[in-house]
């Protein structure tokens, strides 16, 4: 793939749990994680396959139940003994309209999954950090919708501002702990979501054709390239919070 490169020195042995790893960029960093040498715990609504080779605790779990993602990561732990990186990647895109016209509940549960998912893990994490002394390295997935307005983004805008200001949040509380947190906006990675992206309508999406022409050009960040870009924050503490990380070289 452009822009691969050998995983990051360091990361062999290392615990990682990921959350909605079961298709898209979730997926693809579990496999790079393996490649390097991880050992995971992977979860998802649909409960992700490990990726081949792998060490792996896998279950399905709604992130929006806290009982459920503590209950998982008392699993992981009872297995390899600890968690050093937990990515919160959950998340959903919809609804995509304007906010006049989006549906109430899809917008409730667009919060639900996107900020309560990602405070679940993040308290989970948090907790786990504390009781085994380490430093433990937790990665909030973000966007650039965060700080960009997109119409017909409302919720997911939305609740992508809320997962940075929550991750600094965490970052100040968790300090004396030794646990380090960051918002990572990946880019734009192809996903199932990108194609559903550009499939809307301009009505629904003005912004539709952008994502066309990352297609037409293949602009994408592929999920190896974001997934060395974190594992590289075991090692090296950037001190910034929020990350948006660059366009993978070609």
């Amino acid at each position: 793939m452009p822009g691969t490169v050998d995983p990051p020195p360091g990361a062999a042995g290392r615990v990682a749990v990921v959350t909605g790893a079961s298709r898209g960029l979730g997926k693809g960093m579990a496999a790079r994680f393996a490649a390097a040498g991880l050992r995971l715990g992977l979860v998802a609504r649909t409960e992700p396959e490990a990726p081949p080779g792998a060490e792996a605790v896998t279950s399905s779990v709604d992130v929006t139940d806290a009982a459920a993602v503590d209950r998982f990561a008392a699993e992981v732990a009872d297995r390899f003994g600890r968690v050093d990186l937990w990515v919160n990647n959950a998340g959903i895109l919809e609804p995509i309209a304007p906010l006049r016209d989006a549906d109430p509940a899809a917008v409730a549960t667009n919060l639900e999954v996107n900020v309560l998912g990602v405070m679940h893990g993040s308290a989970a994490f948090a907790r786990h950090v504390r009781s085994r002394p380490g430093c433990g390295v937790l990665v909030n997935i973000t966007s650039g919708a965060a700080t960009s307005p997109y119409a017909g983004w409302a919720a997911y805008g939305a609740s992508k501002a809320a997962v940075d200001q929550l991750t600094r949040v965490v970052a100040i509380e968790e300090a004396d702990a030794g646990l380090r947190a960051h918002a990572v906006a990946p880019g734009v990675v192809d996903t199932d979501m990108q194609a559903m992206i550009r499939s809307m309508g301009e009505e629904r999406f003005p912004s539709v054709e952008r994502f066309r022409d990352l297609a037409r050009t293949g602009a994408f960040n592929t999920p190896t390239w974001v997934a060395d870009q974190i594992l590289r924050l075991l090692a090296e503490d950037p001190e910034t919070v929020v990350l948006r990380l660059p366009d993978e070289p070609r």
